[in-house]
């Protein structure tokens, strides 16, 4: 087999008429990497950007300006295109690093809170700090105790008197996004 492979070889290549470039059945012409090839359109980048807000190639086809009729075909052959999928993974990095908080990240900013808190002696915010590092290691749960009824009541089943009291009590509730007193928070 060696043998055929190396007459076929002489045989394309004669040694007056070898070609410089390398190329022949025997050895193809090398693929290039994404990185050696040739830029991405303008299209092909706002494909890209497209992409990477949602995930979905169909639409960001539709959005890159390609017909809806062939959008998925087309978001499927640019996803399938070595230099656009390199773009792709290259920002979806990008985005993952920038989204990246960890549980040591969350701590190391609350460490650093506290330890300017001490500090600037402020000691109320050097306590929230410790605390938030305690609730984000689960040493510290916060338990709320809710009383009253829980549901839905029918408003058509009210009197006049008890409408005119519930008004009483929720619109500055309403008004104010809550119960600004803390009254209603019995058990904290």
């Amino acid at each position: 087999m060696l043998q055929r492979l190396q007459r076929l070889q002489r045989l394309q290549s004669p040694p007056n008429r070898r070609s410089t470039c390398g190329i022949s059945p025997l050895n193809p012409m090398p693929k290039k990497t994404p990185s050696q090839a040739s830029p991405l359109t303008l299209k092909q980048q706002r494909f890209v950007n497209e992409y990477l807000k949602d995930q979905n190639g169909t639409q960001a086809a539709i959005r890159t300006g390609y017909s809806e009729k062939t959008a998925k075909q087309q978001g499927s052959r640019l996803l399938t295109d070595p230099r656009v999928l390199a773009a792709v993974q290259a920002g979806q990095k990008k985005v993952a690093r920038k989204a990246e908080v960890t549980v040591e990240s969350l701590m190391a900013e609350l460490e650093q809170a506290r330890k300017l808190a001490l500090k600037e002696k402020q000691a109320s915010a050097a306590v929230t700090a410790t605390m938030g590092k305690g609730k984000l290691a689960g040493l510290l749960v916060e338990k709320h105790r809710h009383s009253g009824a829980v549901g839905t009541y029918n408003l058509k089943d009210l009197s006049d008197n008890d409408l005119d009291r519930l008004e009483q009590i929720l619109g500055p509730l309403a008004d104010a996004g809550g119960d600004p007193s803390g009254a209603g928070e019995a058990g904290d």
